[in-house]
């Protein structure tokens, strides 16, 4: 999971969020468990802004809200809150709320080394119960490589395409608008020691 849990009791989702509003570092909640959150590279904090950046030009003027790393999600009630890295919600409740968004369209994860395998797993399959939730993207930081899982009008069924190619533009149909794969990587010097070991 790339986190260490902090405490063997187990605690209630207001214990959790009460305790969240006065620590310094973030913490994911999952099924009565409290875990640390691990630093990012600074690679991961240029990607994560930049892509906040992009989508916040498109959604900040359609009264949407576009968050980045310090906000949770509701993934699975009063059972698991993850901190995605960017999160999309033109929910009403969402926008005017304070602390957890539960109405997300998009969510964002860009992968370290310590989380690729858990964001691919679990966070994917929890993510998709989300009834709101339009898209999913993984984004790599130590290569040119954007992953998306796209609901499909199927019920349970998602679509997954990959991009690796900086002039490739990334079409979200759903809600509208494309994205170039430049967008995300302008800028970026990708670092040997930041790439997972397959």
């Amino acid at each position: 999971m790339g986190q260490a849990q902090i405490a063997e009791r187990k605690y209630t989702v207001s214990e959790f969020l009460e305790m969240e509003e006065k620590s310094e570092i973030r913490h994911e909640f999952y099924d009565g468990e409290i875990f640390a959150m691990a630093g990012t590279t600074m690679n991961h904090n240029r990607i994560v802004g930049k892509i906040r950046g992009f989508l916040g030009a498109i959604f900040f003027p359609k009264g949407c809200d576009v968050f980045a790393e310090n906000i949770k999600v509701e993934a699975i009630e009063n059972f698991y809150y993850p901190y995605p890295d960017v999160i999309v919600t033109c929910a009403p409740e969402d926008v005017n709320g304070t602390y957890i968004v539960r109405n997300p369209s998009i969510l964002v994860e860009v992968l370290s080394k310590s989380s690729a395998n858990y964001d691919r797993g679990f966070k994917l399959r929890s993510y998709q119960e989300i009834a709101s939730l339009q898209y999913y993207m993984l984004v790599a930081q130590y290569e040119c490589y954007i992953e998306l899982y796209s609901r499909t009008d199927q019920e349970g069924i998602w679509t997954y395409q990959s991009f690796d190619k900086p002039e490739t533009v990334i079409s979200f149909d759903k809600l509208d608008f494309t994205m170039p794969v430049s967008a995300v990587y302008e800028g970026i010097v990708f670092l040997e020691e930041e790439k997972p070991e397959f």
